[in-house]
């Protein structure tokens, strides 16, 4: 933490209250995470019901993530952070008022815009403000949000539903995201920059997702989100049908807190070594993970596989955002943040529909070592095409070669 200190006063601020927002966004946002599978469930959704609704959260991350993105390029950061905030605080007062599963869908979708729109001005944001010789570490530090409000939010959101009712659960999400939205409002945005480089004239979405410098990290979000939509939608449901004596926050929490752990060292190696080595150690840690819970009949095994999922999310996600940051003019970052992680979206989105629908016919242990299988071939591609030739690619992902497309122009 050293190198805050020899920052301004105002960047120092910056920081400070955008990190406090990003806490209360994921705390409010995760805190529905190991109660919204059971609340589908009692009100009577089966498990390719449970899982679409689940996925229709990314429909709206799809939807408006490439539009948010230009938002954040053309207007302000803050813009599209204010809009991703209040979002987070009106959605859990509709889980409160709708029943009816194709209304569900529709909420969800409304839901899945905070995200999209919080986290790609949050990530552009920092990227404008990280000084280049720390932005590995300043992203490291300030991503700290994620993992920690999935440490508190979980554990909140179980112990109130299990104590007092849904109703309580959901509106502490809506409480958490209105605090979030005051702590937005203060924030200066610095002025984003109009004149565009030839490189960056096109900002059509498919344009740049088939650029080299975004397809390979798009292709690798991709599976990630199968893996953690997977996650996120059945194991309450798995680890409830195990009838293992745990309790489900318990899990996200430990992942969390896992998390949180790697974040704090990271980002500043990679300043040093690179960000390829650690995407691949993050995609062979979610391996590990999704065969673990292939695996686990007990609490213990349970818990492993929630350490290690945590700490692949810990590595991976700040180190593809730093890649893509380094990878990116400040005029586009919005635009190649939002393509990016599209990936991301899709990969939770298909999950809940298309491997509920494995869980219908083969069961959720199963489910899991489909999704094992997926999180390996992100691996291989990301080893043998993750920058101009093949041996250029296996240096980088193994940390022995600099990253062939990362810009100099920062």
């Amino acid at each position: 933490m050293k190198v805050f200190r020899t920052f301004d006063t105002q960047l120092q601020h910056n920081l400070l209250i955008l990190f406090a927002a990003g806490l209360l966004f994921w705390a409010s946002l995760s805190s529905l995470l190991p109660t919204l599978p059971l609340y589908l469930e009692n009100v009577g959704a089966s498990k390719q019901q449970i899982g679409v609704v689940m996925g229709s959260f990314a429909i709206g991350m799809l939807v408006f993530r490439p539009w948010l993105g230009q938002l954040a390029d053309k207007r302000s950061r803050k813009l599209v952070l204010l809009i991703g905030i209040l979002v987070e605080a009106i959605a859990p007062i509709g889980y409160e008022l709708v029943t009816s599963i194709p209304l569900l869908m529709v909420l969800r979708a409304f839901h899945g815009i905070s995200i999209a729109a919080f986290a790609t001005g949050y990530m552009a944001l920092i990227a404008d403000l990280a000084p280049p010789k720390h932005r590995g570490e300043i992203i490291g530090y300030m991503t700290l949000v994620n993992p920690i409000g999935l440490a508190i939010g979980p554990a909140l959101g179980g112990y109130l539903q299990a104590m007092v009712d849904y109703t309580a659960v959901f509106l502490l999400a809506a409480g958490l995201g209105a605090l979030g939205a005051l702590c937005v409002v203060p924030i200066v945005n610095p002025p984003v920059q109009t004149y565009q480089p030839a490189e960056i004239q096109s900002t059509n979405f498919w344009r740049i997702l088939i650029s080299p410098r975004v397809r390979v990290p798009a292709l690798v979000m991709l599976v990630v989100g199968l893996a953690v939509g997977t996650l996120h939608t059945f194991a309450p449901l798995f680890i409830k049908s195990t009838e293992v004596d745990l309790n489900v926050g318990l899990f996200y929490t430990v992942a969390a807190i896992s998390s949180f752990s790697g974040r704090v060292f990271i980002g500043r190696a990679s300043d040093r070594f690179g960000r390829g080595l650690f995407v691949t150690i993050g995609l062979i840690l979610y391996s590990v993970s999704m065969a673990l819970m292939w695996l686990a009949n007990d609490s213990t095994t349970f818990l492993i596989a929630a350490l290690i999922e945590g700490a692949g999310g810990g590595t991976l996600i700040p180190m593809i955002s730093t890649m893509m940051a380094d990878r990116s003019f400040p005029q586009e970052r919005g635009r190649i943040f939002a393509v990016c992680i599209a990936g991301f979206d899709l990969g939770i989105a298909i999950a809940g529909p298309v491997l509920g629908s494995f869980a219908e016919q083969v069961g959720y242990r199963n489910m899991f070592g489909i999704t094992a299988g997926l999180t390996a071939l992100g691996i291989l591609i990301f080893v043998t095409k993750s920058s101009k030739d093949l041996v250029t690619s296996i240096r980088f992902a193994f940390g022995r070669a600099q990253d062939a497309y990362a810009l100099n122009k920062i």
